[in-house]
């Protein structure tokens, strides 16, 4: 099984609006997902937030300590720019493999499978999808591991803040980039991926469950065990999936942080752990320190 990564506030606080410095209260034991990046000559401090790409909307609560720390950045950056049409209807186009098709990935019997899957349980018909690529079809199990109807994303609620403040939202890649992710991993093994998940759609079910769970709570430790749990998550792809990621993501911040203050929201598989962002920040000489979420 591949790392999972594949994406309505009342309030808004408009008096933090005007904080050039606000005044946060720091985590005692860093088992929070909202981090304070200052130091290294930098003049005002920005924001990391690890995100989750598809949550039930009613999950999504954001703490005063988020709601003060986004106002009073600059601006806005998610993995990608999630405003930018080219990316987001744009998206369609990179959707489908090079020259391949589902049926050329599996035998007769595996592809019964997977079709009888997407009929009886998504209620779609499978030649409609016929040269996606099966790491976009995984990403359409995932509403289906949700016990809510209303499936929203932590980016997506971000963005409605964004707009209501009028700030700009930017991104760290493109659409062709991430594409290019996804062409970069054979497709014969996304497929093998989409066909175990369907076969362990029960066991794959607590597991995401689990993971939602430890990401509610802000348990940073149990969240890296079970993002590498070996029973779904081999490892094989973790470089081009979240390591050599962060490495570019940082390499881009060392600009934009000298110019801008900002609130970074990615996924939060990307922040933790020795190749996690946070770590390489700090070696780069910043100050990371964990903010109170709760």
């Amino acid at each position: 099984m591949m790392t999972i990564y594949v994406m309505s506030l009342a309030l808004i606080f408009q008096s933090c609006v005007a904080q050039k410095t606000p005044k946060l209260n720091y985590s005692k034991d860093n088992n929070t997902l909202l981090w304070e990046i200052s130091g290294n000559g930098l003049k005002k401090p920005s924001y990391m937030f690890g995100t989750f790409h598809i949550l039930c909307k009613d999950d999504i609560k954001f703490s005063s300590n988020l709601q003060t720390a986004f106002a009073a950045s600059k601006e806005i950056y998610f993995e990608m720019d999630l405003d930018d049409p080219k990316n987001t209807l744009g998206g369609m186009f990179f959707m489908n493999m090079k020259n391949k098709t589902l049926k050329e990935l599996y035998n007769e019997k595996e592809y019964v499978k997977v079709a009888s899957f997407f009929k009886d349980s998504l209620k779609l018909n499978i030649s409609f999808f016929s040269k996606m690529k099966p790491m976009m079809l995984e990403a359409m199990l995932y509403p289906r591991l949700m016990p809510c109807k209303t499936p929203s994303g932590v980016e997506m609620e971000l963005m409605t803040i964004a707009f209501k403040q009028k700030k700009e939202i930017k991104g760290f890649e493109t659409i062709e980039f991430q594409s290019s992710i996804f062409d970069s991993i054979p497709y014969d093994k996304q497929a093998k991926s989409l066909l175990k998940d369907i076969d362990s759609s029960l066991s794959y079910k607590v597991y995401f469950n689990k993971m939602v769970n430890v990401y509610k709570n802000q348990e940073t430790d149990k969240l890296v065990e079970i993002i590498t749990d070996t029973a779904f998550n081999d490892g094989e792809n973790d470089d081009v999936l979240l390591k050599n990621r962060n490495k570019n993501w940082v390499k881009q911040l060392k600009s934009i942080l000298v110019k801008s203050n900002i609130f970074i929201g990615v996924g939060a598989a990307h922040l933790f752990g020795k190749d996690g962002l946070i770590t390489l920040m700090r070696k780069e000489g910043y100050k990371v320190t964990g903010i109170e979420n709760k």
